[in-house]
């Protein structure tokens, strides 16, 4: 882009007027992409019962859409620099829609699994174009940092959302009403960003290189699903030999953009050390995060006996800290230093996991709604600092390439967590000792062990609930353990690589 176009550009984008209302256009967006994120779970029994899949149908039904997700990130990141944000962000609104209403109307588990991963594609749409529109609407500071917080809180009020929504939809409707949600905001995203939102790409983008995108795409969905196998399953060779496909298929990508004049995605930016700490930072605590948020919901249901509608409600502390926070970020921020508030919201986190080691079957909910505050506030503050930090350390052109790194590194990090730790709480759940006649189901899962109760003698069937609840909380206890080492660890991490990072245009500097 020429010197020449460049002050025109920053002067409409500071003063134009509707730049407000097209960020309400954004966060429909990534509210949606966040809340079908999470709404699926309380739907899956509704859907076993009615599709009656396997039980590898049902795993790909629940993880088909993340894999496409995290595979294609950074290929329809670097597509929406080339062939304009607002276009790929419209058309990949239109597809959810449209798609949505395919997931609603499945009628078998094949179908099923089929729309989700179609749903995964074009939720990978609309994620970095959001965050690198954001980064073209918003050229001053602090007026970025605001939209940035609105942003991140609206993304984290979606995965609270999604709970009370889907819950209460459940309670009254068919389990497709959790997707037919989507269409009408969808509707609205599109019609009003036709008008709203203004188009931004990359001049001289250079090709769309096919193989980086094939390579990308195989290298993450081969490296998340040995991960997420790993951990359900145990070690396989059929594992292994995906993890090293995946390996190598993204050692290929790395090479190949080192090589190519015009990369898919710009290796360089990783010499940034503020980028770099920022990405670093997000996937070490979403990997700290949730395999406990993937547990959570679970204990307050299965364990607590709370039901659906309200086990989102009791979640619900997490979005408000993070909604606070997220606004006030940046303005804090610059009052102190970016380190201090990325390292001290992660410490927060760790704290409050910390906090849940004492976890058990009676715990109330005083200690269990402020530790999921501290959690929320921790993680608005620093996750978006890091968003920030992460747009304004790279070149304008260079955003929907940035910002899908960065929802990379959270989806791979959700992975790699559920993976970890939901390892630690099957490992630890397994090993219960349950009554004489206790079935191997119950031994699987703490929901099979509640339908397995159902058919077992009354006695039994609370004996065997009672010690399989106890080991599923001693697990739970241990992987916030683990958790919170893991989040304190990056606030040591963080504190370090932030250093003399600002929000102010300081961290352009270092580009």
């Amino acid at each position: 882009m020429t010197s020449a176009l460049r002050p025109t550009m920053t002067t409409e984008a500071v003063k134009r007027p509707g730049r407000w209302l097209a960020l309400g256009v954004l966060v429909l967006a990534v509210l949606l992409v966040a809340v079908d994120a999470t709404v699926l779970g309380l739907a899956t029994p509704y859907i076993s019962e009615d599709l009656k899949p396997s039980g590898t149908q049902l795993l790909w039904i629940g993880d088909v859409y993340s894999f496409v997700i995290a595979g294609l990130l950074v290929s329809m990141g670097s597509l929406g620099d080339r062939i304009g944000r607002k276009r790929i962000l419209l058309i990949g609104a239109t597809a959810f829609g449209a798609i949505s209403v395919f997931n609603a109307y499945a009628t078998t588990p094949e179908m099923m699994i089929v729309a989700r991963a179609l749903l995964g594609v074009a939720g990978a749409t609309l994620m970095p174009a959001t965050l690198a529109l954001i980064r073209n609407l918003f050229h001053d500071p602090r007026e970025r940092s605001l939209a940035v917080g609105i942003w991140g809180a609206t993304a984290s009020a979606g995965t609270a959302v999604g709970p009370i929504v889907g819950g209460f939809l459940l309670e009254h409707f068919w389990w497709g009403s959790v997707f037919l949600i989507n269409l009408p905001v969808m509707v609205v995203l599109v019609l009003v960003g036709i008008k709203l939102l203004p188009e931004s790409r990359t001049a001289n983008p250079g090709p769309w290189d096919l193989v980086s995108v094939v390579l990308s795409l195989v290298g993450m969905i081969g490296v998340v699903y040995a991960i997420k196998e790993a951990a359900t399953h145990g070690f396989a060779w059929s594992t292994l030999a995906a993890g090293l496909l995946g390996a190598a298929a993204l050692y290929g990508f790395v090479r190949r953009q080192l090589t190519l004049p015009v990369p898919l995605l710009d290796m360089r930016l990783f010499r940034n050390r503020g980028f770099s700490g920022a990405v670093l930072a997000d996937l070490l605590t979403i990997l700290g995060l949730s395999g406990l948020v993937f547990f959570l919901s679970q204990y307050l249901q299965l364990v607590q006996g709370r039901r659906p509608f309200e086990a989102g409600l009791a979640e619900l502390p997490a979005a408000i800290g993070a909604v606070v926070a997220g606004l006030i970020a940046g303005r804090v921020a610059r009052r102190f230093s970016v380190r201090g508030v990325v390292a001290g919201g992660l410490a927060a986190i760790g704290s409050a996991l910390a906090a849940l080691t004492v976890l058990d079957q009676s715990t109330g909910y005083p200690l269990l709604g402020t530790a999921l505050l501290v959690v929320g506030v921790g993680a608005g503050f620093s996750f978006t600092v890091t968003a920030d930090v992460i747009l304004s350390s790279v070149p304008k052109e260079h955003a929907g390439s940035a910002s899908a790194v960065s929802e990379t590194a959270y989806e791979l990090g959700a992975a790699l967590g559920i993976a970890a730790l939901g390892s630690i709480v099957t490992g630890v759940y397994r090993d219960f000792t349950g009554p004489a006649g206790t079935p191997a189901a119950a031994h699987e899962s703490l929901g099979g062990a509640v339908e397995a109760a159902a058919g077992m003698p009354a006695h039994s069937a609370a004996a065997m609930l009672d010690a399989a609840r106890t080991s599923f909380v001693d697990g739970l206890a241990l992987a916030a353990g683990v958790g919170a080492a893991v989040l304190l660890a990056a606030a040591v991490a963080a504190w370090f690589l932030l250093r003399n990072q600002k929000l102010e245009g300081g961290a352009q500097k270092h580009t």
